[in-house]
Formats: C-alpha cells, structure tokens, sequence
C-alpha cells in the first residue's frame, strides 16, 4: 500500500509519534495508535507490520525531516558564524519542540540492530552536513571540529530534556553562546586572573 500523501498513513505516524513521545515504546500499544489516529487496528497493521517498524517509520519521518529542514536553513545563510549558528539553533530547538516527547529519546526499542544502524547513519549524514560548512568555512580538521560542535550541542540539549523551567529564551542562549564559542573559542571567554 502507499504510504506518500496517504492521511491513514500519516494519522498513524502522527498518533504513534505522540504516544511513544509521551509514554515511550514499550509502554504503547498498536490499539492506542489505531485509536488516536482514528482508525480500526487493524488498519494500523496494513502500514506496519509490527510496533518495532512502527517506530522506525516514526524515527526515519523524523530524522529526515531534520536533515531536511537543516538544507534548507544552511542554503539560506553565507557566512560560517551564520551557518555555525544555524546549526546551533537547529540543532537545540529540534529538541526544545520535543520536550514534551523526551521517551522518544529514551524509551526506544533496546538492542534493534535496525534502529541502531539507521541512527548511525542518521548521525553520519548530520556530522557530514557539518563537515561540508567546516570545509566551506576553511577548517583545518573539519571532521574533528563537526564532531567536537555536536558534542558541545548535545550535551546543551540535556538542559532542555531534564530542566522543565527551560525557557525558548535559554535555548535561544545556548545556541547563541555554542556558536560563538566555537567561532571566538574558549580563551576571549576567560577573564584574565589578576
């Protein structure tokens, strides 16, 4: 059956990304799924075959949107600190628009060999499309520079997933502060001591 512009098929992704988002993937059943999406389980079953490809559907929806939506924000901006910021602020607001579906994250499937190689590759497109800014930009050692800003960008998000004051003026902060960092570096940071 296909799935491209099929509103069942996108009721269905739409519903099981809320529920594994807010109750996480064990916790979900397809019947709930079916339910949200306004649709007979049954009919859930004619997309997927199980809750496990249910849930890549879901991460590969998501993940694709990203990379997406990060092309196109890159296309609009000329200068590194522009892009570095871009990437930032992508980067940090993928995560503060989904705050309220941390499970996602942290209750997905343990040990699918599928979903393991496909966040893999997810990770290696992103860390590429970072590189190609760094390599624009004239970056000495891009792939250690991509590697070493989604670090510091990752490790930012973590305010956003367990602080549940985190504001969208922090997150606006955060990514200002990253890009910055990594343009100015650490050192025009430090106050001297005197």
């Amino acid at each position: 059956m296909s799935s491209v512009s099929n509103p069942k098929h996108t009721a269905i992704l739409d519903a099981a990304y809320a529920l594994f988002g807010s109750g996480g993937f064990y916790e979900t059943k397809m019947s709930e799924v079916a339910e949200q999406a306004g649709i007979a389980k049954g009919t859930v079953y004619l997309y997927f075959k199980s809750k496990e490809d249910l849930f890549m559907a879901v991460t590969r929806r998501d993940c694709e949107g990203f990379l997406q939506q990060l092309e196109v924000k890159l296309g609009a901006e000329n200068s590194l600190p522009g892009k570095l910021s871009v990437i930032a602020k992508h980067h940090l607001f993928y995560y503060y628009e989904r705050k309220q579906h941390t499970k996602l994250f942290f209750r997905a499937p343990n040990n699918n060999p599928e979903l393991v190689a496909y966040m893999a590759l997810f990770m290696e497109q992103y860390m590429q499309a970072v590189v190609k800014v760094l390599v624009e930009g004239g970056a000495v050692e891009p792939e250690l520079m991509a590697k070493s800003y989604i670090g510091t960008l990752d490790r930012l998000k973590m305010d956003i997933l367990f602080d549940p004051q985190f504001a969208e003026a922090d997150a606006h902060k955060r990514a200002q502060f990253a890009a910055d960092l990594f343009i100015g570096g650490a050192i025009g940071n430090i106050n001297p001591a005197e």
